[in-house]
């Protein structure tokens, strides 16, 4: 500076010829450009993203049954043709992946992303958070934590929990931490559809219902968490990749939708060998138009084992333009994949 000016080099390529002052008022004028410019480009890479969603991805929760060893599961994700590849954030509950084991797997494609699998609205008793003292003949404990509530009957080990909990969301974002310190490119977020534990009456099932612990809907506590997991993956890498798993209900908050990469579907056109519904599938796709609006992937999940099933989901989802995996419901394998 000098004067009230700004002095800025003029250069020719890499060579720098000159120096010219530049005053206030165009430095000003200067500057409003570069924010224009840097819009532009935003828009550019986000236009970009929506048109170049995961062509394909596996989801592979069991690795340890994938491959046997760690290393025969990185040579088999490695040589997969996958652009996203889905893993828990351990490779069994006593080995850790290394950040060797994912840049072999990243490496192996180009524009490859490997996400971790965190669930966020469910405790799991094989997780290293786990205490014994917290059941004991099947059932919980006194010395059970108060935000944890009875097993879920449909997956023996598995706990509901107020996901709302500070203590419960330092739980995960500890884990959120090591699986990004270990060079996974995002998370990958189950048990989003965790209000709906909190919503159901009865057999009904009240929308948007209030949590009397604070104030606010079940399902907007829900976004405020996966909002603070999203700053929590950022701020290790601020280009890491969020995909919250069901929960399509809340694509109604746009801060939701604006915060997240993509959205995973379970079930969508088929549960099992089963047709799904209608109406079901419907609302869903409805929910899911807010993702194709903004430019975000949409990855469907699908179990069934019967081929005319599978042929049915894979036509349904590429009529819908999603992002298909036919698979096992355990997650041991590859299975299909496409768009």
């Amino acid at each position: 500076q000098h004067s009230g000016s700004i002095w800025m080099r003029k250069a020719n390529g890499d060579h720098v010829y000159a120096l010219q002052m530049i005053p206030p008022s165009k430095f000003v004028c200067a500057r409003k450009a570069l924010r224009l410019a840097f819009l532009l480009v935003a828009c550019m890479c986000d236009a970009a993203y929506a048109d170049s969603p995961p062509a394909s991805f596996a989801y592979i929760l069991q690795a340890d049954a994938f491959g046997k060893t760690k290393e025969a599961a990185v040579a088999k994700l490695a040589a997969c043709e996958r652009d996203w590849v889905v893993l828990d954030a351990a490779f069994d509950e006593e080995t850790s992946w290394l950040p060797a084991d994912l840049e072999v797997i990243r490496k192996s494609r180009s524009g490859r992303k490997i996400i971790a699998y965190v669930s966020i609205g469910e405790a799991e008793d094989y997780r290293v958070y786990w205490k014994a003292e917290w059941r004991k003949n099947g059932k919980l404990t006194a010395l059970a934590p108060p935000w944890m509530l009875p097993e879920n009957p449909r997956w023996k080990g598995n706990f509901p929990v107020k996901y709302w909990n500070a203590d419960w969301q330092q739980i995960i974002l500890t884990s959120i931490a090591g699986a990004m310190s270990s060079g996974f490119d995002g998370v990958y977020l189950d048990i989003v559809d965790g209000f709906e534990n909190f919503e159901q009456d009865g057999s009904e099932f009240i929308d948007n219902r209030l949590n009397p612990e604070t104030k606010q809907s079940y399902r907007r506590d829900m976004v405020d968490w996966v909002k603070t997991i999203v700053a929590a993956a950022r701020a290790k890498n601020p280009a890491a990749i969020v995909v919250p798993q069901n929960g399509s209900q809340l694509l109604a908050h746009p801060d939701f939708i604006q915060a997240i990469n993509a959205i995973g579907i379970e079930d969508l056109f088929t549960e099992g060998n089963k047709v799904q519904p209608a109406e079901h599938t419907r609302e869903v796709l409805d929910h899911l138009k807010k993702m194709a609006d903004s430019g975000k992937p949409v990855l469907d999940i699908e179990y069934p084992k019967a081929p005319a099933r599978q042929a049915f989901a894979r036509e349904q989802a590429q009529k819908n333009g999603v992002t298909w995996l036919i698979t096992d419901r355990q997650l041991r394998t590859l299975g299909s994949s496409g768009r």
